[in-house]
């Protein structure tokens, strides 16, 4: 099935868009984006130029994800959520001159399987939010987040963890919803029914 572009969102050339992806109204797609399989991109959603977006995920409407970001399958990003890609913002260099994109450094943010960020949070550029992990509504991340790590808060603060199907889960334990079981590894959380090579 072939991507459905509604008429008032702009995808540039250059852009890949999976089977049966939705891009919805005044949505933006620049170019060189990959947008995977069963993706929804909401409306007026910002995807950055060269950002990667996984298959069946969720992009919710207003979200940005700026240039460097990849998404990997299955992610869920929340209304008028931000992924940066700047740590030093300026509008100007220091003699005062516009800057250009050859005057700063892109920074990115990676986003592994599984994750769910939350409506209005903020990722900033450098962060890893690694598998299953989940970011609450409003937080702003500033490090890298283990696997099923849940964070709240300005600044992001680990809250506990959650299990795959979203159920709070103390490990070592079995998930009290979907008995799917987790171990400690370290600080790390580990998904028992997960093979390990």
């Amino acid at each position: 099935m072939r991507a459905t572009v509604q008429p008032t969102a702009v995808v540039e050339e250059g852009v890949v868009l999976g089977d049966d992806v939705e891009v919805w109204d005044q949505s933006r797609v620049r170019t060189g984006a990959r947008v995977g399989s069963q993706t929804r991109l909401g409306t007026n959603v910002y995807i950055g130029a060269g950002v990667i977006v996984g298959s069946r995920c969720k992009i919710q409407n207003g979200a940005q994800i700026f240039e460097g970001s990849t998404l990997g399958d299955g992610v869920f990003v929340g209304p008028g959520a931000i992924l940066t890609n700047d740590r030093i913002p300026r509008a100007i260099t220091p003699d005062g001159h516009l800057k250009r994109s050859s005057d700063w450094d892109l920074s990115a943010v990676t986003v592994d399987d599984g994750v769910s960020i939350g409506a209005g949070a903020i990722v900033v550029c450098g962060c890893r939010l690694g598998a299953w992990s989940v970011v609450g509504a409003g937080a702003v991340v500033t490090r890298s987040l283990g696997p099923f790590e849940l964070v709240v808060g300005v600044p992001a603060r680990r809250l506990g963890w959650m299990c795959r199907c979203g159920s709070r889960i103390e490990p070592p334990c079995s998930c009290p919803t979907c008995r799917r079981p987790y171990g400690f590894d370290g600080n790390a959380v580990i998904d028992m029914d997960k093979p390990t090579h």
